[in-house]
């Protein structure tokens, strides 16, 4: 068993070193973190990818032992090239939309979420970096629509590097809290990516 130390370690470090240790070694992986949004996102690449994650929390540390769900060929590999999804994502870069008056800006933001609630057609997902993560926090006035698009099965993600710049991680109240390894590849095996 392989114990990887991922304590006190910035977005995306923690799933960058678990990624290479699995694509150096088929024993089981123990990956020590101690921020929530580590052990989420940790957890949630190596169960996307098809290993079994259990958690063990003792204090502040969490303990997440990783291992192959069952045997797999080299073909069906879990950490083979990026493959298409072709899913639609929107990727929302400010809490204003366009250019110009600020407060002209905000409002063109909250209408345009408010409005995909009518269209026929909803992303996939939708990735909130820099100043977008604000839309995702409690007080935002694009939250209520934000939540009912992902009660329509839209995927919400904010960056959790954004989140801690802010320092706004504890009030983010839509979503999950993702990491830069996870934002690329949800990118790379886009059908479309719109980025506002």
């Amino acid at each position: 068993m392989k114990t990887i130390d991922c304590r006190n370690q910035p977005c995306p470090a923690p799933v960058i070193s678990t990624k290479k240790a699995l694509e150096q070694s088929t024993e089981v992986i123990c990956v020590l973190v101690n921020d929530k949004a580590s052990r989420d996102n940790v957890t949630r690449f190596a169960t996307n990818r098809g290993y079994q994650v259990a958690e063990t929390a003792d204090g502040d540390t969490w303990t997440l032992t990783i291992q192959e769900a069952n045997a797999k060929n080299e073909e069906s590999s879990p950490l083979r090239t990026i493959q298409s999804t072709g899913d639609k994502i929107l990727l929302i870069t400010s809490d204003i939309l366009g250019e110009g008056a600020d407060d002209l800006g905000l409002l063109l933001i909250k209408n345009f979420i408010a409005t995909l609630l009518e269209t026929d057609t909803v992303p996939d997902k939708i990735l909130l970096l820099n100043s977008g993560v604000l839309l995702a926090i409690n007080g935002s006035e694009s939250l209520d629509s934000l939540k009912e698009l992902e009660n329509k099965g839209v995927e919400i993600f904010a960056c959790g590097v954004c989140l801690d710049y802010f320092q706004k991680k504890e009030q983010l109240a839509v979503g999950k809290v993702t990491n830069m390894l996870s934002t690329a590849e949800y990118l790379l095996s886009a059908g479309t990516v719109i980025k506002l």
